[in-house]
């Protein structure tokens, strides 16, 4: 079934281009080359979509970005949200990589990462945190404890030893910037640990810590690419380490890009995260990407509610803007999928009309990946091209690393052309 890319009450605004879409000569060479192998992949939908006569905070980025490059100084903070999708880190890492490597001198920093497979979960294949202790794991998608306070990262680990022993390593990437600074998420309040580090200890500059609002700050004379860290509990009192993510940062030039993903994480998860905002302010976007909604609309049609579904995603997008009013925005629609892998989801077009809704409200973009799929059937399509997997939800390696080229080629197209 072929669908358009537009909503067409809305006009089309792309930094001062036409409205009108790109025709097949207009497409990358990247994008020429895969049509070759993949014809049904509708590249004319692969581009930001922008609504309204203006958009403040995207030429902001665009400025700032353009700035950065010619002079290489300056730093942004990219994040991107969604669910398992995000949580494997596979076409997400594609992005960033490029964003991280394409520009000499501008490495930028690795940002929020957590210790998924700490938590017995499946963990991105680009890092790896490794502990003798044992941790207990909990995602907020199903696991709310009392006490238990999610912040950013949606999920948390828990230990109750008196040492506690971690490492960190970067492995199987071209993305690898180093920090001489981390940030530590854990227990607000009281925290009774000493922080040591090893062989790296001499390097260690400053150590902050902030109770009240849940982290730990250090400070290195010098760059690392790895970590050795023992918590070292300083009373008898038995007490429970949380820790709810590491934040690692540079003062070199480039981008930081975030991936916050848990699976089956919906708007209603982040939502209900408390410390989600507080933990955001530390960091403030210049770039937030939104790509959930797959879980909130796996479901009957007369289950999915769209006008819930635009109600929260317009809770998130405020609560974002609150940390930073200039934040440029984008929302993905999420990809086509089949119901139970035998009905085609009909509620991912009811979800495409509210975004494209919002996005003229707050003057942000959208980047139509239904629409780049093929619309309602394609998983089917891109499942008989080794490009999803036979739940007809996720995709393959293959299919992520498709998808990763594709988002940097609709970024390419907005920012650069």
């Amino acid at each position: 079934m072929k669908i358009f890319c537009l909503v067409f009450f809305f006009p089309l605004w792309i930094f001062g281009q036409s409205n009108t879409l790109r025709s097949g000569d207009t497409w990358s060479q990247v994008e020429q080359e895969i049509a070759a192998q993949h014809p049904f992949i509708d590249f004319d939908c692969n581009q930001f979509q922008f609504f309204g006569a203006q958009n403040q905070n995207w030429t902001r980025l665009k400025k700032a970005l353009d700035q950065m490059i010619e002079t290489r100084k300056g730093k942004l903070n990219f994040y991107h949200i969604g669910g398992s999708h995000l949580q494997a880190d596979i076409y997400t890492h594609d992005f960033r990589t490029f964003l991280q490597t394409n520009w000499p001198g501008l490495s930028g920093n690795r940002g929020l990462v957590f210790p998924f497979n700490l938590a017995h979960t499946n963990n991105p294949s680009n890092y790896l945190f490794t502990s003798p202790n044992t941790w207990k794991g909990f995602l907020s998608v199903n696991q709310r404890p009392e006490g238990l306070d999610y912040g950013l990262s949606g999920a948390a680990i828990t230990c109750f030893d008196s040492l506690v022993l971690i490492n960190f390593k970067h492995l199987r990437t071209a993305s690898q910037p180093p920090f001489d600074c981390m940030r530590i998420y854990h227990n607000t309040g009281f925290f009774p640990f000493e922080l040591n580090f090893g062989d790296q200890e001499l390097l260690v500059t400053k150590v902050a810590h902030f109770p009240d609002q849940g982290y730990s700050e250090i400070q290195f004379s010098d760059h690392l690419d790895s970590l050795d860290l023992l918590f070292t509990r300083h009373t008898p009192t038995p007490f429970t380490m949380e820790l709810y993510g590491f934040e690692f940062i540079n003062s070199m030039p480039g981008i930081a890009y975030s991936t916050i993903g848990v699976n089956g994480a919906s708007l209603p998860t982040y939502l209900a995260n408390s410390n989600f905002s507080r933990d955001l302010k530390l960091s403030p976007p210049d770039l937030f990407i939104f790509s959930v909604g797959t879980n909130d609309a796996h479901c009957t049609y007369d289950a999915f509610d769209p006008l819930q579904y635009k109600a929260n995603l317009e809770k998130m997008i405020k609560l974002v803007l609150e940390c930073n009013p200039n934040c440029a925005i984008l929302l993905t629609v999420p990809n086509d999928d089949y119901y139970k892998g035998k009905y085609p989801n009909k509620n991912t077009e009811r979800q495409r009309e509210g975004i494209y809704q919002l996005a003229a409200k707050y003057q942000g973009a959208v980047w139509d990946f239904y629409g780049v799929m093929g619309g309602l059937g394609s998983s089917r399509t891109w499942k008989n091209a080794d490009l999803m997997q036979g739940d007809l939800v996720h995709f393959t390696s293959l299919g992520y690393h498709l998808k990763g080229t594709l988002l940097i080629e609709a970024f390419k197209k907005t920012l650069f052309d």
